[in-house]
């Protein structure tokens, strides 16, 4: 279904929806302003699960039992170790 509403653009946006359908980029200036919302949902999916898979792992360090914990000495020991071989190079 199309639905038919009326748009205002800044003149700069309108230069360059103009501009762009002038250069075959869109069909028409409703066609970029389509693939502009396309766009712009696809984006906000990809946020929403990125947030998602960052508040389960969040969850899944605070479900960690503290013995589980690694100390930051042991966590770094590998990468001090290849910088001072490094350094000694």
């Amino acid at each position: 279904m199309t639905v038919k509403t009326t748009l205002s653009f800044t003149d700069r946006h309108h230069r360059f929806l103009t501009d762009k359908v002038g250069q075959g980029v869109f069909a028409s200036q409703s066609a970029a302003v389509a693939a502009a919302l396309e766009q712009m949902m696809r984006d906000e999916e990809e946020r929403e699960l990125a947030l998602g898979a960052m508040a389960e792992e969040i969850q899944a360090r605070l479900d960690t039992p503290r013995a589980d914990y690694v100390s930051a000495d042991d966590a770094f020991a590998a990468a001090r170790a290849r910088l001072q071989a490094a350094r000694e190079t």
